[in-house]
């Protein structure tokens, strides 16, 4: 049965060239309402596409029901003629955060063990306005509130991967103008079981406590649209972060002189970044950290950084993670390791 959902999905994918034709493609498959709605939409729209589909499963033993969630999985996979694959966590998670690595890990791997150059999720508009405040509360920039973005590379440690193929493995998310209220009648529609994850319903984790009670909350007193409002704010973002990350690559490779042997950076022309606007001079002092420090530059250590953008010869900050101090001398800040 061809829906509304069909076509705005077909014509998304044409829009976007986000699913090229005759490709392999692994779609991620929890057997919640947003990942059954996508792997029956790609199975209707295979034979006008010639996709290569197969799922995979990642099981993070959460729940006392995991193992058999998994297995209603590969039950649908046998059903439907599918190629199925399933990672098991070793050791449990301890946090969303910690799982979602987990995740993108097992996926990535599981995609370049079988030949797959594309992972398929079911994010939906719903998630983006959930992760959108997620970011805003925890104090991201634009480039948190971005997140969710249709597709992105997937670059991750593995003694799997290889490093010359991980730019390859592309991650897709084809239904971000689709709610998660599409998805659950579509599933009604076609009789698709859900199997219900109970973990939803914890209000431990920020997420579930984000999409059960203040989204509801700022619909009912604020604004009855406001999931989708908040999904075209993360989708004008992305075009824009788009934008700056590429006059943010151009400046970074004007202005740094990088370590013969490292490649790190060992100098920033400050000359030349005085010059520019403020919203670049974070950008490329966030770029430069992220290479320098040992763990991920937080919003006081890239105002350390810039502060030093103007400040009097011979000025200096504090050592940021892994004892590494920025110097002004003259046109130049400098990298050196603090011997304090």
């Amino acid at each position: 049965m061809w829906t509304l959902l069909h076509s705005q999905l077909h014509r998304t994918l044409r829009t976007r060239q986000l699913l090229p034709a005759s490709q392999r493609l692994l779609v991620a498959v929890s057997g919640g309402q947003d990942s059954l709605c996508l792997i029956k939409l790609l199975l209707d729209l295979q034979p006008k596409w010639k996709w290569q589909i197969a799922i995979v499963h990642c099981d993070h033993r959460w729940r006392s029901d995991s193992s058999a969630n998994g297995d209603y999985i590969a039950h649908l996979a046998e059903s439907w003629q599918l190629p199925f694959y399933r990672g098991v966590a070793t050791e449990i998670p301890n946090s969303e955060a910690t799982a979602r690595q987990w995740r993108y890990q097992v996926l990535a791997e599981m995609a370049e063990e079988h030949d797959y150059q594309i992972i398929v999720t079911g994010h939906t508009k719903s998630d983006r306005a959930e992760t959108l405040l997620y970011n805003l509360i925890r104090g991201s920039g634009s480039d948190g509130l971005q997140a969710l973005t249709w597709q992105r590379s997937l670059h991750l440690e593995s003694p799997i991967l290889k490093p010359d193929l991980t730019a390859s493995i592309q991650l897709v998310r084809p239904l971000l103008e689709i709610s998660r209220e599409q998805t659950g009648q579509f599933c009604q529609e076609h009789h698709l079981n859900i199997w219900v994850d109970t973990t939803n319903e914890d209000l431990h984790y920020a997420r579930n406590r984000i999409r059960q009670e203040l989204l509801p909350y700022l619909q009912n007193y604020f604004n009855p649209k406001v999931e989708s409002h908040l999904a075209q704010t993360a989708e004008l973002l992305r075009a824009e972060v788009d934008y700056l990350d590429s006059l943010t690559e151009t400046l970074f490779q004007q202005i740094v002189v990088f370590e013969k042997e490292s490649q790190k950076p060992l100098k920033i022309n400050r000359l030349i970044l005085r010059q520019t606007h403020e919203a670049l001079q974070r950008r490329v002092s966030r770029k430069i950290l992220q290479q320098v420090m040992s763990t991920t530059p937080n919003f006081e250590q890239i105002e350390k950084l810039n502060a030093l953008i103007s400040a009097p010869n011979r000025s200096q900050t504090d050592p940021f993670p892994g004892g590494i101090i920025a110097l002004v001398d003259g046109d130049w800040i400098v990298f050196t390791l603090s011997f304090n």
